[in-house]
């Protein structure tokens, strides 16, 4: 862990599944010096002081690398340890019970919930068409938490998803949205907090949350 003289180091774990540079570009660029790495490393991952736990692609391969490389212990291990552990857009998804996507996929089930697909009739509540999947700028309603400090109730956030997560337990419910009907895009419970959307390319706002995150000191 790291001393008063020392930067902190923040994982974001490497599992094989997307561009991580983009997110890791904007934790260094607002955690003050920290020193942020991209890696796979499970040692390099338990010696980190935070971890950011990513996704992108469909949930069914990024099941498959997260299992066969061991991060769903790694992932375990870092918020048995009390670190603060952010997790983003499929990262968020893969913490949950299951999913439908790809004919049905097991979550780690560290959080409670399902995630379900918007449909290929997904309507607003006039009877418009909506977009599948929804990508692009949309509000966030906030709950109370460290990480909206600074950031304004419905500030726009960036998202780019088919899948929305679904029977969340309400006390772990951080953020919501709207996109025909209510969804819940942000899941908080201890050090654990988990974004639908993209920070990392949701302009002031999103790098807000990530200078939040490189700041907070979850309650023991």
């Amino acid at each position: 862990m790291s001393s008063a003289s020392q930067p902190q180091t923040i994982a974001v774990i490497d599992y094989g599944m997307g561009n991580l540079h983009s997110a890791a570009k904007a934790i260094e660029h607002v955690s003050d010096g920290a020193n942020v790495i991209i890696t796979g490393d499970p040692e390099l991952i338990a010696q980190a002081d935070r971890v950011v736990f990513p996704g992108v692609g469909a949930i069914r391969d990024c099941m498959a690398e997260i299992l066969g490389r061991g991060v769903d212990k790694v992932v375990h291990q870092a918020i048995d340890a009390g670190k603060p552990v952010l997790a983003i857009c499929v990262g968020m998804q893969a913490l949950l019970n299951s999913s439908e996507e790809n004919n049905g996929v097991d979550g780690l089930g560290i959080l409670s919930g399902d995630v379900r697909y918007f449909g290929e009739n997904h309507r607003d509540s006039a009877g418009e068409k909506l977009k599948v999947p929804h990508m692009g700028w949309n509000r966030v309603s906030q709950v109370a938490h460290p990480l909206w400090a600074g950031i304004e109730d419905n500030s726009y956030f960036y998202f780019v998803h088919s899948y929305y997560v679904d029977h969340a337990v309400p006390e772990q419910i951080a953020g919501s949205s709207h996109y025909g009907f209510d969804f819940t895009v942000a899941l908080s419970a201890g050090n654990l907090f988990a974004v639908q959307f993209h920070p990392e390319k949701s302009a002031d706002a999103g790098l807000q949350l990530l200078r939040n995150f490189c700041q907070w000191q979850p309650a023991p």
